[in-house]
């Protein structure tokens, strides 16, 4: 667990330097603001790539080897940024989202050959609280290496960083890639194969497609929650920016509650529904924010929106992981995780065209609000259908 979360911290610290950077690299550079979520959307579809074809490599060389791969991927990204030129920063988009995509199908792999049945909600929440956590090493350290060293030195720690934990890795590596199987096919030879097998399963492809949109409200949340304060509820941008730290911070406990939840009182496929059921009020709640509301009330909406659309991950990784076959999780979870990125790659372009056509974010969040109630109402009646066919758990 200790390496998994790890690792999962540090791929996600990579991904969200650049953006942490940009305000003082991008004048330099001569690129506008609005590079970064070109940026991000290029990490992003790198990672739907990398995610698909990584069930096969974990299987082959196994999950510390392809995780360390990963580390290295993100830290050469990163050095590529360092370059300072615009066009670097394309290929730092891509190489990061290479290395950012098999870290979660490669740690799922690894805790579900590790981790009891009843303790899987818990533990795969507990090792994804290192996505949020990079975010906040990358917010708390970043900026401070800015300070002595500049934007490019910053690049490089950050790098460097990754380089040592892939080193690190290599003590435990032995031990948790005891399962791989050199005479396992190349993923190349057929990299559509992970989502056929989604698709001949109704459950994980029910999961799949639902993930699409988790995916695309988390992103919305922390894409646009600041400039949606600041723009139509008329907050300061600091007081933004507190509100959205604490989003983050209960999305972080909501992995944590969410997890234990599904291991000791709701089962996931109840569990998954009723979370899709609180983004979607608490988005439409967000819709609803005018003036007139209270800050604390604010703050409340914003902390049940963040616990939820950022809370989900573990329990639904779990139960793709629960409902795979045995030794092909980490394949059956980056097939999944396709369609997640799509919905973060599709998610807020179609969240600022609403935007932009009906000049008001409210309107954006209204939109996605009742599209999460349609998954809810969903994932409701699949859960129904397989309680009626006795699927297990």
């Amino acid at each position: 667990m200790a390496v998994t979360l790890a690792i999962q911290a540090l791929v996600s610290m990579a991904t969200f330097t650049v953006p942490v950077l940009a305000p003082v690299a991008l004048p330099e550079l001569g690129g506008s603001i609005a590079l970064i979520g070109l940026f991000v959307a290029l990490i992003y579809l790198g990672a739907m790539v990398s995610s698909l074809l990584s069930g096969s490599w974990i299987l082959r060389y196994g999950a510390i080897r392809i995780s360390q791969v990963c580390l290295l991927l993100c830290g050469l990204g990163l050095s590529i940024a360092a370059a300072g030129q615009l066009w670097c920063l394309v290929l730092s988009a891509l190489a990061l989202g290479a290395g950012y995509g098999p870290v979660t199908p490669a740690s799922s792999h690894i805790l579900a050959r590790t981790t009891p049945r009843h303790l899987m909600g818990l533990m795969f929440s507990l090792k994804q609280t290192g996505v949020p956590i990079g975010g906040v090493l990358a917010g708390m350290l970043v900026p401070s290496l800015v300070g002595v060293a500049g934007w490019r030195g910053a690049l490089l720690v950050a790098a460097l960083a990754c380089v040592l934990m892939a080193v690190i890795a290599q003590y435990v590596r032995e031990g948790l890639d005891d399962d791989r199987n050199a005479q396992v096919s190349q993923a190349r030879r057929d990299p559509f194969k992970p989502l056929r097998m989604i698709f001949a399963m109704p459950r994980m492809r029910n999961l799949a497609l639902c993930s699409l949109l988790f995916g695309a409200m988390q992103l919305c949340l922390t894409t646009y929650l600041v400039s949606y304060l600041t723009e139509d509820y008329g907050l300061a941008l600091v007081s933004a920016g507190v509100i959205l730290a604490l989003t983050q911070g209960a999305g972080v406990v909501g992995r944590l509650l969410w997890g234990w939840v599904a291991d000791h009182w709701l089962e996931p496929r109840r569990l998954l529904p009723l979370l899709a059921l609180l983004m979607a009020i608490s988005s439409l709640l967000t819709a609803a924010f005018t003036q007139s509301w209270p800050m604390a009330l604010v703050v409340a909406v914003s902390m049940l929106f963040g616990a939820t659309a950022i809370g989900w991950n573990g329990v639904y990784l779990a139960e793709v992981a629960r409902l795979a076959p045995a030794g092909l999780a980490g394949q059956y979870t980056g097939g999944t995780l396709f369609f997640t990125y799509f919905g973060v790659v599709a998610g807020p372009p179609l969240f600022a065209g609403v935007t932009q056509l009906s000049q008001s974010m409210a309107s954006g969040y209204l939109l996605f609000g009742a599209l999460m109630l349609l998954i809810a109402l969903l994932l409701w009646r699949f859960a129904g259908t397989a309680s009626v066919r006795g699927d297990p758990g």
